[in-house]
């Protein structure tokens, strides 16, 4: 009110000439007195009507002025009318279009910097830097980091920061490591920026290493960093490091906050840890959209549909209301327990009576719905009737389901469409080849090699992952690389002939190769999942429940041995593949057999 007042009785009484009245420094501190964006316009009006616009200081003032007060587009079209602005103002004018997220026009000023006669200096890099992480630029990124090193700014904290947190965020983590380990100091903000960067490339293991790095160096993860690390936990089925990382949290006061909390629930879930997941959603304060969306998303990569029904419904009677990635995880949930009608009925809602029309991510989860239930050419359908133009990813999901149910002739059609598209992605030719190798169509199987070799493109190797001591062991098909190798062959040996005797026969036709049935059987019998149970069962105790993660589809003979080895071992298994979790126990899978 004072600021208020102060302006409206200082403008109309007192003139403003070059040789008298105001000085320039008092039009200043008016400019810099402004309350907001409204009475600054006043000012700035006034300061027009008396031919103060060409006054460097003033003209300066009142930019800055329209930065301090979030009003960007008028600080541009005033800082584009100064003809030779600071470097200080270049600078402040660069960080605020990098702070308000307008990347691109942050770089056009950036470039506009170098022709205006000055250089950039330690404290435009930062915001330079963090223009290419927005903009996902590694090209321009490597640039600015020679421009940096030219004109001596990499030995700053926070240029080295920038330039971590920009490799971080464009994939090149290892270049970013190279930097952050060259750094003399360190700050939190490398720290977390190195810690995300693994995380969110997919580099799980190495997340956790750094992780235990930042630990014995006695520095405190930030929020962002620990959510980093649970993610990680999750990706690896890591649950006891993950329990570690969630006793972490509740020392560091993190788990008041609900994106930790999300955060947690998630990672026990990816884990296998479905019950423990509950509790802490059940224990958290104002849940908002994103956590009542995760543990949608939990019961619906475990198979249990009706709860994520259950779920939803609680969270629209509690008044939060869904967005479109609550109805991603409804229908996936549904699509995963087989609720065709549920499922449908859910996505009428999503127009009819939450407003929100569908996206094609909505469409991918119908479709497969459909699909699994073997209703294919009802996805077809919905795919062929849809308002926009389906992608690649939707025909590969009716894909899918054609190989699952045996369905060579739409599976051809659709292949045709897909591979018409020049869409390199492996996995569409693996299935094709899968559906004409469980046909004994071996020529075909020869010819689609041919092609993937021709285009370069490669098979997805499959792997299977196990926590044992805080170590995560890896196991391909085949694998002998294992200190216990052999040990494990000799284990799965006698647990195959226990399991013979049980009535297990192996069903060839997982076996995906042109050779002799006895050398498919012992294809079968090396598959990654199983060296991993088995290491597991030889050295986890009795009462530990075996978990283990696949990076592909668990196939159809593992599923069924799998199974029986429950009830020789009397241990429950638990195993997440790339779609769901399977509980095995007593002979039986949580799954019903349907996945």
């Amino acid at each position: 009110m004072i600021r208020s007042h102060f302006i409206s009785l200082f403008l109309p009484r007192r003139s403003f000439c070059s040789s008298s009245g105001f000085l320039h420094s008092e039009v200043v501190s008016l400019v810099k007195f402004c309350p907001n964006s409204n009475h600054l316009r006043q000012v700035h009006a006034w300061i027009i009507a008396r031919g103060l616009q060409c006054v460097p200081s003033i003209v300066t003032a009142a930019t800055l002025s329209y930065i301090s007060l979030n009003s960007l587009d008028s600080a541009l079209l005033l800082f584009h009318s100064i003809p030779n602005p600071s470097s200080f103002l270049w600078n402040m004018t660069i960080r605020e279009c990098a702070t308000q997220g307008r990347f691109h026009h942050s770089f056009l000023l950036y470039k506009k910097l170098f022709s205006s006669g000055l250089q950039p200096d330690k404290f435009t890099f930062p915001f330079a830097l963090k223009n290419c992480a927005g903009l996902n630029d590694l090209h321009r990124g490597r640039i600015l980091h020679q421009q940096s090193i030219c004109l001596g700014c990499t030995s700053d904290l926070f240029v080295e920061a920038a330039l971590v947190d920009m490799y971080s965020k464009c994939g090149d983590v290892r270049t970013a490591r190279q930097v952050f380990d060259r750094m003399p100091k360190r700050d939190l903000v490398s720290w977390t920026s190195m810690i995300s960067g693994y995380a969110h490339n997919g580099f799980s293991m190495e997340t956790l290493d750094f992780f235990s790095l930042m630990q014995n160096s006695d520095v405190k993860a930030s929020r962002v960093g620990l959510l980093s690390v649970l993610l990680a936990c999750g990706c690896l089925g890591a649950l006891r490091k993950g329990e570690s990382i969630h006793g972490y949290s509740i020392q560091s006061g993190f788990e008041r906050h609900i994106s930790v909390v999300t955060a947690i629930l998630d990672m026990y879930a990816k884990c296998g840890d479905l019950d423990m997941a509950r509790l802490v959603f059940d224990d958290a304060d104002c849940k908002d959209v994103v956590c009542w969306t995760a543990m949608i998303a939990c019961y619906g990569y475990h198979g249990l549909g009706n709860e994520s029904v259950c779920i939803f419904n609680q969270m629209v009677n509690d008044g939060e209301k869904p967005n479109q990635a609550t109805f991603t995880s409804l229908l996936s949930a549904c699509s995963h327990s087989g609720l065709v009608e549920e499922g449908k009925k859910c996505f009428d809602s999503m127009s009819l009576k939450y407003g929100i029309a569908p996206k094609l991510n909505h469409y991918a989860c119908m479709v497969d719905m459909l699909g699994r239930a073997g209703k294919l050419q009802e996805a077809q359908d919905l795919i062929e009737q849809m308002p926009m133009v389906p992608d690649s990813s939707l025909w590969g999901s009716l894909l899918g389901s054609c190989r699952v149910h045996g369905d060579l002739d739409l599976g051809e059609q659709i292949a045709d469409k897909i591979l018409k598209m020049g869409v390199e992605n492996p996995g569409y030719y693996v299935l094709l080849s899968n559906i004409y190798a469980a046909k004994s169509r071996w020529i075909d199987v020869e010819r689609l090699r041919k092609q993937m070799s021709g285009r370069k493109v490669s098979k997805e190797q499959g792997f299977t992952l196990i926590e044992f001591n805080h170590e995560i062991h890896k196991f391909g098909v085949g694998d002998r690389s294992h200190p216990q190798s052999g040990q494990i062959y000799s284990y799965l040996e006698k647990l195959t002939a226990l399991m013979k005797q049980m009535g297990y026969v192996p069903v060839m036709e997982f076996s995906l190769h042109d050779v002799e049935d006895e050398n498919k059987e012992v294809a079968l019998l090396y598959h990654s999942e199983r060296l991993a149970i088995a290491f597991g069962l030889m050295n986890m105790n009795f009462r530990t429940p075996i978990r283990i993660i696949k990076n592909l589809r668990v196939c159809g003979d593992c599923h069924n041995a799998i199974k029986i080895i429950t009830l020789i071992v009397d241990r429950e298994i638990i195993v997440r593949d790339m779609n769901r979790f399977h509980h095995f126990a007593n002979g039986l899978c949580s799954c019903g057999d349907y996945w």
